[in-house]
């Protein structure tokens, strides 16, 4: 009798090189792109980001959390469909930024990552069947979810020292931002791409959006165009100054710029309209929650995204003229829109 526990016996026979492939599309998936050169590219960014700052260790995360979650779907033998898009992997890549960044540097704390990474594909494939009937998909959910429970439990074991994360508190006072000159608005409006990766790297936000122009021009524009969106809703609304200038408002409103606008409607005014106002909207939601989770000391990561793109896939709204929209997933063979010209029809991924 079989094992239940057996590597995806489809995606076991490719080569060296497309297993790589396949690694660095789950690095490209956090931003909806199915592309090994835009996951390349991302990386790139995450160490350059990281080096920078002189945490290396965020960097070297990241990529162990891509690396777990990317093996572990092939272990439960998850389907292959989503292992070749990549889709095992970009909850994992964000659980490898997010450990370090919060959590203090011992083994016991790269020990839960692994564990955490791992644990994002299966939540990730429950809250998908969960959410089926309602045609919406769990996007960056499993890891907001995984996250908060090991950041939260870090408070009672010594062994995860909670030395990045913020203190709980309530709402203090704060002042905008003060300079507002173009130079640092350009500056402010890159971090908030890289942010997505909990990267604070003006540089890293470049590479981010030359790795997204690989996959998809427009989709690398309404990136840019959210995080300027998104930065001046908050600059006109007075929002916390170091948050703003640090991209803090942005990066969420990234992901539903880009999830509205490019990926889950077929790029046109209508959805450019309705990403529009999903982006402003994410902002708010960005600020609600700030003030829900200070209380408990924790960050909201891209959970400001996920409840605002979920507001506005929901009501299946036939825009792009869909008679029957599903935003279950993101597949070029379920949004025919993403899909690209393949001498070969059954892999439209040759990136």
């Amino acid at each position: 009798m079989m094992s239940k526990i057996s590597l995806n016996e489809e995606l076991r026979r490719l080569s060296l090189l497309e297993q790589i492939r396949i690694l660095l599309r789950g690095a490209g998936q956090v931003m909806f792109q199915p592309s090994a050169w835009t996951g390349l590219l991302f990386l790139v960014g995450i160490f350059w980001g990281a080096y920078a700052s002189h945490t290396p260790e965020v960097a070297w995360g990241a990529l162990l959390g891509l690396v777990v979650s990317t093996l572990t779907g092939y272990m439960i033998d998850m389907p292959s469909e989503d292992g070749r898009q990549g889709l095992w992997g970009f909850n994992g890549v964000l659980v490898g930024c997010a450990f370090p960044t919060f959590l203090g540097n011992t083994f016991w704390v790269w020990i839960a990552l692994v564990l955490c990474s791992a644990m994002t594909v299966w939540v990730r494939t429950g809250m998908n069947n969960v959410m089926a009937p309602w045609r919406v998909n769990s996007f960056t959910m499993p890891f907001v979810f995984c996250t908060w429970i090991f950041i939260l439990a870090a408070r009672a074991m010594n062994s995860m020292p909670p030395e990045h994360l913020p203190d709980p508190s309530l709402p203090e006072s704060f002042s905008s931002v003060a300079d507002l000159h173009f130079k640092n608005l350009v500056i402010y409006c890159l971090k908030g791409v890289s942010q997505v990766f909990l990267i604070n790297s003006w540089v890293t936000g470049a590479l981010f959006l030359i790795g997204i122009a690989i996959s998809s021009p427009i989709a690398a524009l309404t990136a840019l165009g959210g995080s300027a969106l998104a930065l001046l809703t908050a600059i006109l609304f007075g929002a916390a100054g170091s948050e703003v200038a640090n991209g803090l408002y942005c990066f969420s409103a990234v992901l539903s710029a880009m999830a509205v606008g490019v990926v889950f409607y077929k790029p046109g005014l209508h959805s450019a309209m309705w990403a529009i106002v999903a982006t402003i909207v994410t902002v708010f939601m960005q600020a609600a929650m700030n003030v829900l989770l200070l209380p408990l000391g924790i960050a909201t990561l891209t959970a400001p995204f996920c409840f605002t793109t979920w507001l506005f896939l929901l009501p299946l709204l036939a825009i792009d003229k869909d008679e029957k929209p599903d935003h279950s997933n993101w597949n070029p063979n379920n949004k025919h829109h993403l899909a690209k010209p393949s001498r070969n029809s059954k892999q439209p991924l040759n990136n």
